[in-house]
Formats: C-alpha cells, sequence, structure tokens
C-alpha cells in the first residue's frame, strides 16, 4: 500500500471519504447511444451516482450541494481505455501508478488492465477500494485478464483453471500462443465461464477465432492475413513452430502481406466478423506513431516530465536502440490500419477505444483522445468514436448498467466540456471538469494532478 498512500497524499485536498451533493446547471447532455444532445439539463449526483436530470426549473437542489454552472458546456460519460498495461511484471518494476493522474486529468475515469499477474490482482482490489473511500484519484480497473504462458495444452488448462480461481474478470492470450494451446484454453475458459481476449494467436485465422469465441482482438491482429490472397497459406506456414519462431515468422511475413491488401476481401473478412460480435480494439496511435518517423527529439515533448524517472529509461532505451524500421513499410501499415478500421465499422463490427498505454510515445490518458481523432479518420464518426470509450466498453464488459451513459442510476463518472464532442472529437480535449466517482476535479484540479505527477518524477 505504500505506492498508494504516497499518490494519495499529493491529492488529499482533491478527495473525500463523503462527497457533497453535486449539481450541473442548464447543461447539455450528451446521448452516447443516439449521438445527440438534449438540454439545458440539470443533472444532480447523489452519494456517488446520478439521482436525478431534468429541465432546470424542475430539478430539487439537495441542500449544501456543490452547484456547478453547465451553460455553454456539454456533459459526456469519462472515457474508457480499453487496453492498458498497469504491472511491469517482465521488468519487476512497480506499478505504473503514476500514470494514475495523467489518465484522470484527460477524462478517463476506467482502464481494462491486459497483462496482469495473479499476485497483481490484490492490489487492483485495494486500488478500487481506496478510489470508493476517496483515498485515491485513479481510473478505476473495470477488467483485468492474465494472460496464459505453458508448454502443453493441459498445462493451459491448468493455467485457466489457477487464473480463474485468483480472480481475474479475463484470460489473455498472446500471438505466441499455439493452436492446440488456444484451443485448449477456450474450452477450459468455457466450460468455467470466463471470457478470453487479446492477439489472436499467428497460427490462428481472425474469422475462426471470432467464430470460436475469442471475446476481443486486440492491434487488428490477424486481419491483414484475411485480406490478402496469400494470407491463408503465409498463417499456414506457421504452424507447428515454436513460440517466438512463430511470431518471428508472422513478423517476416508482413510485406508481402501488406503488398497483397485486398480491399474486397477485406470487406468480406470484416462481415464475416461482424456477424461473430467479436470486439476490435484496434489501437490505431501505435501504427500511427511509427509512421510518423520523429522519433528522435521524443524528449522534447512537454509531456516527457511527466513520466516516472524508470519509464523515461525505459522509453529511452526503446526509442534509441530499436533498428531503423523502412518507413514505407510503417507507412503502408498505417495505411492498411485505416482501411481495415474503415471495413470493420461499415460492417457493423464492434469498435472499442484502447491504446497500450504506456508503450513508448503512448502517453496515458493523452493518447486515448489520439485513438479518437483517429477513428474519425479512419471512418468512424464523431458520435461513433464516443461511444467506442463510453458506451461500447460498458456493454462489452456487461456494466452498462452501471456506466456507460449520463443516466439516472449510473455511476458518476463525467466529463464536463467547453465544446460539443459530437461537432468535433478533438472537442474532449476540452476538459472543463472531471466528475470520478462522484466527486468533482475542476480544471485546477486536473492541472494540480499533472502538476503533482511532473514534481514527483523529479524527485
Amino acid at each position: 500500500m505504500a505506492g498508494i498512500a504516497s499518490f494519495a497524499s499529493r491529492t488529499q485536498a482533491l478527495a473525500s471519504n463523503d462527497p457533497p451533493s453535486l449539481v450541473i446547471e442548464n447543461v447539455a447532455v450528451v446521448d452516447v447511444a443516439q449521438g445527440r444532445t438534449t438540454g439545458p439539463q440539470t443533472v444532480v449526483v447523489v452519494d456517488r451516482r446520478i439521482a436525478a436530470i431534468g429541465e432546470p426549473d424542475e430539478v430539487a437542489v439537495p441542500p449544501a450541494s456543490t452547484r456547478v454552472d453547465g451553460r455553454g458546456r456539454f456533459l459526456v460519460p469519462a472515457l474508457v481505455d480499453m487496453h492498458v498495461h498497469l504491472f511491469n511484471n517482465a521488468s519487476r518494476r512497480p506499478p505504473n501508478e503514476w500514470a494514475f493522474p495523467l489518465f484522470v486529468a484527460n477524462g478517463v475515469a476506467g482502464v481494462r488492465e491486459m497483462a496482469a499477474a495473479p499476485t497483481d490482482l490484490p492490489t487492483i482490489a485495494r486500488w478500487r477500494a481506496a478510489g470508493v473511500r476517496g483515498e485515491l484519484i485513479a481510473p478505476r480497473v473495470l477488467a483485468a485478464g492474465v494472460p496464459v504462458r505453458a508448454d502443453s495444452p493441459e498445462a493451459a488448462r491448468r493455467r485457466v483453471r489457477e487464473i480463474k480461481a485468483a480472480g481475474a474478470d479475463f484470460v489473455k492470450v498472446f500471438s505466441e500462443v499455439p493452436a492446440p494451446h488456444w484451443r485448449a484454453i477456450l474450452d477450459e475458459a468455457r466450460a468455467l465461464g470466463i471470457p478470453v481476449a487479446g492477439h489472436v494467436p499467428a497460427e490462428i485465422g481472425v474469422v475462426e477465432a471470432a467464430e470460436a469465441g475469442q471475446r476481443s482482438n486486440e492491434h487488428l491482429m490477424q486481419i491483414p492475413e484475411a485480406s490478402a490472397p496469400a494470407g491463408e497459406s503465409l498463417v499456414a506456414a506457421r504452424r507447428g513452430l515454436a513460440g517466438g519462431e512463430t511470431v518471428r515468422r508472422r513478423d517476416a511475413q508482413e510485406r508481402e502481406i501488406l503488398d497483397g491488401f485486398d480491399p474486397r476481401r477485406c470487406d468480406q473478412a470484416a462481415t464475416a466478423l461482424a456477424r461473430t460480435k467479436q470486439a476490435q480494439v484496434p489501437t490505431l496511435v501505435l501504427p500511427h506513431f511509427e509512421a510518423r518517423g520523429d522519433r528522435a527529439g521524443f524528449r522534447d515533448d512537454p509531456r516527457w516530465r511527466l513520466l516516472r524517472a524508470d519509464e523515461q529509461a525505459r522509453w529511452a532505451m526503446i526509442l534509441g536502440h530499436a533498428p531503423a524500421e523502412e518507413m514505407g513499410l510503417a507507412a503502408r501499415r498505417w495505411e492498411v490500419s485505416r482501411e481495415i478500421v474503415r471495413a470493420l465499422h461499415d460492417a457493423g463490427a464492434p469498435i472499442l477505444a484502447g491504446t497500450d498505454a504506456p508503450m513508448p510515445l503512448v502517453y496515458p490518458g493523452f493518447s486515448l483522445h489520439d485513438e479518437l481523432a483517429l477513428l474519425v479518420e479512419s471512418g468512424l464518426s464523431p458520435a461513433d468514436a464516443l461511444r467506442a470509450a463510453t458506451l461500447g466498453p460498458a456493454e462489452f464488459l456487461g456494466l452498462d448498467g452501471d456506466r456507460g451513459a449520463v443516466a439516472v442510476g449510473k455511476y458518476a463518472d463525467l466529463l464536463l466540456l467547453d465544446a460539443d464532442p459530437l461537432l468535433d472529437i478533438r472537442h474532449t480535449r476540452r476538459i472543463h471538469a472531471v466528475v470520478l466517482d462522484g466527486r468533482l476535479l475542476r480544471r485546477a484540479d486536473l492541472d494540480a494532478l499533472l502538476e503533482g505527477a511532473a514534481k514527483a518524477s523529479a524527485r
């Protein structure tokens, strides 16, 4: 709990064990389900939940409430990043608590953790409890997955049972999982009633994975293969290789796959995926940043000072020593990624917003706004993109009874904006205030969070 205590000490002025009633008056409420605004409305928050929404002169205001003028402003659900990493089990570094203020200051009130260990789950439980008590200003970990790494199908089954018993929300699979192990994972998880999500393994076709019941596909894995004439044979050539060699063979095939990209085949694959309802988490910020080619000045970014010192060292090592990639390949990867997202959206496949933060150049919180803009650039409307970070995650996680919309009875995780995000998705950056679990954080509070993060990193 030492990390929690130190973080809470920097933000205790912003937190309260018993937040007062909150009233946001004369605000335009964004209906994310319908993609429209209603208002002006007055929204009342009591005991962490939305208690009333109505015409300003018809809503009773509880005594001693904190009142916020919402005139000219827009109220939306707070955002959710559906692909983050809060733990550093490979490097054995402390958890990424340094990222909490960055998420919250950007209106990200929920995250999905993609690679926890069973021993990390009690830490997540403590974070959740501390947040409810007002001792921690942090996004809520809405779901946490634990990866399966095993040397046989039967060992994979045992690992799934251990993950379920530890209390994980889902089983995570990575690209190197062999096909027999993956099938055993799905079979055991189905019997236990725990979802499987993550990468589509390099030996498996994406439609096969979706039809078999893998709930999500991260990073558009295997969709380029499904969109290329030689894709099926290239996937077949990976089968039976050792895990690491499977991924190396896939990477060596990438140029051929991208050069063979066929929009017609992509449309067919997208239609097939849409029928399965498998969620796609494109993490477009990754191929976008790879294609930029301007990594040399990464330390000049004003957000660099917000990273914890050990994270700065990790980014510097990766960005400074990574082999120079042919820019043409990176540019083509970005082009194909955009076309795939466009096809998925046109076919009606569920698309959710995630970033893979804190990968190098992917700043927690900030990068989710980048992701929303890139989704719009790839064919989604602003309303579609906003749903991908609000109602869509809530529905996918089975939490839409409590989260994902501005509605009576829902938890009060809210974002008050100075401009309409349905007109321009970039307006999600124009944050006037954040309501986190019923607690009001004004712009000055959010700036203080970031300044506190910078000071902590400098120590």
